[in-house]
């Protein structure tokens, strides 16, 4: 950066399989067979036996009868929403979901309401108060909230809208492959069916090191998405070869179980050592473990200070995360060493010394 050579403590690449060697070669592999792009929408002429045969394995992973692939997690999110809602209909968010979730409610427009962070009592209530009985309802959470590392409640949003009769969507994109079963993430099929999680979102540029969205659930919604969700049907779909280096990213996601046990190490380390430095933590056991510092410019301070101990580490501020709030992002992958968490922590001691 810059021309400096910085530690990278920013990147959601949490398995490390962005650059491994055996996703690189499928992605080359696929590049030879399919080309460099896919040259049309998925609907025209883009669909390839490739992204097929990925929309297969990701359904079978996450427990569901079908998959979706779109070009991005955020066009996914997008255009589930807008497919499924319109302008009668009731959407429910908790209020620190990412800006996709957000934007999707809002775009849709439908009645937009938010719900207190991870208090399913107060989503009860605004159900009760403003859900009605002959409107569609919808329910959105992250599964892994991006700026926090919390994690919501998967049982318990299931159980209020089931008795709302409402909708509920998860997005997976932080706890697939870090979190749950084979790293599935939080809805664990053998616990959860498509009955109770109607619609689970998912992203290929975090764990699985690739790119790209995708949606997982029942038939009658995946041929909705597909007729009626824009941000499919009006866009170029991925690279054939993406998805056939996905596939060999999400074999290494579910057999190399060292790498979840290597995260949850890391993550320990650092949390036990941020504890006797009196650093500010959320209640986070996933690799995101943000540093409180409160204020915008000691955030912006604190991480111009690491930079010049040769540490890469983003500040996140409003409105990205709510005022007073303002911190720094820190994430952890399965390619650190106990070594790199111990100088990040030798680090944030000297630059918050003073602050």
């Amino acid at each position: 950066m810059g021309g400096k050579r910085l530690l990278n403590f920013c990147s959601n690449d949490y398995l490390g399989l962005a650059n491994d060697e055996r996703v690189r070669a499928a992605f080359v592999l696929g590049a030879e067979t399919w080309g460099v792009g896919s040259g049309a929408s998925h609907l025209v002429s883009g669909h390839t036996a490739a992204h097929h045969a990925l929309e297969e394995a990701l359904a079978e992973f996450t427990g569901r009868p079908r998959c979706l692939l779109y070009s991005s997690g955020y066009a996914a999110n997008l255009g589930t929403v807008a497919a499924l809602l319109g302008k009668t209909d009731h959407v429910f968010e908790d209020r620190l979901n990412h800006a996709s979730l957000l934007d999707g409610g809002l775009l849709s427009g439908a009645h937009f309401r938010r719900f207190k962070h991870r208090d399913y009592d107060d989503l009860d209530a605004k159900l009760t108060k403003y859900g009605g009985t002959d409107t569609r309802k919808l329910v959105i959470s992250d599964g892994t909230f991006s700026m926090d590392g919390t994690v919501c409640d998967v049982a318990a949003l299931a159980t209020v809208a089931r008795k709302h009769g409402a909708w509920l969507m998860i997005d997976e994109a932080h706890s697939f492959g870090v979190l749950g079963r084979e790293g599935r993430g939080l809805i664990d099929p053998q616990q959860h069916s498509a009955a109770d999680v109607q619609i689970q979102i998912g992203t290929l540029g975090k764990a699985f090191g690739t790119h790209g969205g995708f949606v997982t659930g029942s038939d009658n919604l995946i041929e909705t998405l597909i007729q009626q969700s824009r941000t499919y049907i009006y866009t170029t779909a991925l690279p054939a070869a993406v998805a056939v280096a996905t596939l060999a990213s999400l074999q290494i996601v579910r057999s190399e179980e060292w790498r979840r046990e290597k995260l949850r190490a890391l993550v320990q380390r650092f949390r036990n050592g941020a504890q006797q430095l009196a650093l500010e933590l959320q209640d986070s056991a996933t690799p995101i473990q943000p540093v409180i510092v409160g204020d915008e410019q000691r955030a912006l301070d604190v991480s111009a200070r690491l930079e010049e101990h040769g540490l890469l580490v983003t500040a996140i501020r409003p409105p990205t995360v709510p005022k007073g709030t303002a911190r720094l992002r820190v994430t952890f992958t399965a390619l650190h060493s106990e070594a790199d968490v111990d100088r990040l922590l030798a680090a944030l001691e000297s630059c918050t010394r003073n602050l």
